[in-house]
């Protein structure tokens, strides 16, 4: 009986989700003695911790890198006593108290569960896209940049990312061009400007990217104008994709309400439609996308569970 016992303890707060909502989260539970487990995924400190620069996130005048930012959070949910298991989670069981987490290395029940899975990047869908992954098309420049030395990349995108990571790509490569759907970008005036004054950098507007060219790895990228429907073939060594993001929510399919493009949908205290589950960051945020905004849904979600854990005593 003792190790049936021991078996079936039951979390007060699970966290699914390392990045800046789930550690922020970690955080906040960790200070009302909640003791939350963090089960982190396959990236510590979310999609910020592939950014370069992060320069507007508070408190850090002179900006902070991604991974710097991520391990700060994670020093400090810890110090106050959140756990954190390197695991990913396979599947939930949402319909009944003690919630029930699996993942690759164990089985956990929990009173509370704060969803902080984030996003992963949108794909082009093009030909070669798939083919080419790893072999110069990327998604992240921070991890890949370093290989392409003196080499001419392509950067397909208009927001802030594609914008921030073009411009980190010019430490390395000897051309950037900068591919936009739109005739404008949608990325921070500050950043627009930055690009434009860049000589490494080339935009070119008004062109999607139809076709991602090369055998063992990339050599070109085939261009459409969007007005003119003219194609162009363009020599490239490299692709970066920064398209936007796409919430990781397919595993609460059927279990918690989701909008039409599958964000969670939650009210303003971060609860779900189920009692005792709620969340965070960009898997409920199909708006903002920014790590303050995060971090400030992390801490809600956290608050709320406590409150919804007072309730059930």
């Amino acid at each position: 009986m003792e190790k049936m016992k021991e078996e079936r303890k039951i979390e007060s707060v699970v966290i699914l989700g390392a990045g800046p909502a789930g550690l922020t989260a970690a955080l906040y539970a960790a200070r009302a003695e909640l003791t939350p487990l963090v089960i982190t995924g396959m990236q510590l400190g979310g999609q910020a911790s592939l950014t370069h620069q992060i320069e507007n996130y508070p408190g850090f005048p002179e900006g902070i890198g991604g991974a710097d930012l991520g391990d700060l959070f994670k020093q400090q949910a810890e110090r106050f006593g959140a756990r954190l298991a390197f695991d990913v989670v396979t599947e939930v069981d949402l319909s009944q108290l003690p919630f029930r987490i699996k993942t690759y290395g164990q089985e956990i029940f929990s009173k509370t569960v704060i969803v902080a899975t984030g996003a992963d990047p949108v794909h082009l869908s093009v030909p070669g896209e798939k083919e080419l992954t790893g072999k110069g098309v990327s998604y992240c420049a921070t991890c890949d940049g370093y290989f392409f030395k003196n080499k001419h990349v392509v950067v397909v995108g208009g927001g802030d990312s594609a914008l921030e990571e073009a411009i980190f790509l010019t430490k390395f490569a000897d051309k950037v061009s900068l591919i936009h759907r739109r005739d404008t970008f949608r990325a921070g005036a500050i950043l627009q400007s930055r690009v434009r004054e860049n000589h490494k950098i080339e935009c070119i507007m008004d062109s999607v990217v139809k076709e991602i060219k090369g055998i063992d790895k990339v050599n070109a990228v085939i261009i459409q104008h969007v007005k003119t429907a003219a194609l162009t073939e363009l020599p490239a060594d490299g692709v970066f994709i920064f398209i936007g993001h796409a919430p990781n929510n397919g595993i609460y399919q059927g279990q918690l309400a989701l909008d039409e493009k599958g964000y969670i949908r939650v009210d303003e205290k971060m609860k779900t439609s189920v009692d005792g589950v709620f969340a965070c960051g960009e898997a409920a945020d199909a708006n903002f996308k920014q790590v303050v905004v995060s971090a400030g849904m992390g801490a809600i979600a956290a608050i709320s569970a406590g409150r919804y854990l007072e309730s059930l005593e």
